[in-house]
């Protein structure tokens, strides 16, 4: 299995990292994730917040919320 690194701003890594995020938020309504919808200079925005969530492990449903929320702003 080969290891991607998440440092390069990318189609694949941004399509990668929406997916994972979808996953841990459990984000019901995926059509928020489509990664159509991000522009890839705002790809250190989605890694700064992927690597939060990384970190953090289990979050509340408020931080869940928070986290959705601010993907919404960085929507196209």
């Amino acid at each position: 299995m080969r290891i991607m690194s998440l440092e390069k701003a990318n189609e694949e890594n941004m399509k990668l990292l929406l997916h994972e995020l979808a996953e841990r938020l459990n984000v019901v309504n995926r059509s928020i994730m489509d990664p159509e919808d991000y522009d890839l200079n705002k790809y250190e925005d989605l890694k700064f917040m992927y690597d939060m969530v990384v970190q953090k492990g289990q979050l509340s449903a408020s931080e869940t919320q928070a986290f959705i929320q601010e993907l919404a702003t960085i929507r196209k």
